[in-house]
């Protein structure tokens, strides 16, 4: 099972990333931007995705991914469990919500 360990440690070598704990629940950001934050008691992942994707997705696979909240629904955000999901798939979808909350120029130059 994914922990909260292993997103941070990937987190870490991620540039203008940071962690804050608020309310609770841990929460990593770029500037004042959350890609991924935790439950309370951290068995489920929020992290930035497209709202235009992630309704097949949950059709798809509603045993992994939830929908967030209804408050929330206007944001880009989706939710995992991460007793579902291995570390190369956390590894993949921590990646893409860092990528839509940096510039196109720092992704850029982390990958290259």
């Amino acid at each position: 099972m994914v922990t909260v360990e292993d997103v941070r440690r990937l987190t870490s070598t991620f540039p203008r990333s940071s962690e804050h704990l608020i309310r609770d629940r841990i929460k990593f950001r770029v500037g004042s931007i959350v890609y991924v934050a935790f439950s309370r008691d951290e068995s489920v992942m929020g992290f930035a995705f497209p709202k235009e994707e992630r309704a097949a997705l949950v059709a798809a696979e509603p045993d992994r991914f939830l929908l967030p909240p209804e408050s929330e629904l206007r944001y880009n955000w989706l939710l995992v469990r991460l007793a579902a999901i291995d570390e190369q798939e956390m590894r993949e979808l921590v990646l893409e919500a860092w990528r839509m909350v940096v510039p196109k120029k720092v992704y850029a130059a982390y990958i290259g």
